[in-house]
């Protein structure tokens, strides 16, 4: 169970970090590949967080954003 909350944190860090570099790209086709980017990783994030709570985790960790 910690391995899968490992990595739910990490698809959201790396979701915030395209999204930020999407803000502060300055090329169209940068900005939209980082968007997509985001996107992708906040959905796979979703379906981890699924997983937890179907397998019984539900101490998913406070700290997390709640999917909007």
């Amino acid at each position: 169970m910690q391995d899968m909350q490992a990595r739910l944190e990490k698809l959201r860090r790396d979701a915030a970090e395209c999204a930020l570099i999407r803000d502060l790209a300055t090329d169209p086709k940068k900005r939209e590949l980082f968007a997509r980017l985001a996107d992708h990783l906040d959905v796979l994030a979703s379906a981890v967080e699924q997983a937890i709570r179907e397998s019984g985790g539900s101490e998913i960790s406070p700290d997390l954003p709640p999917r909007p």
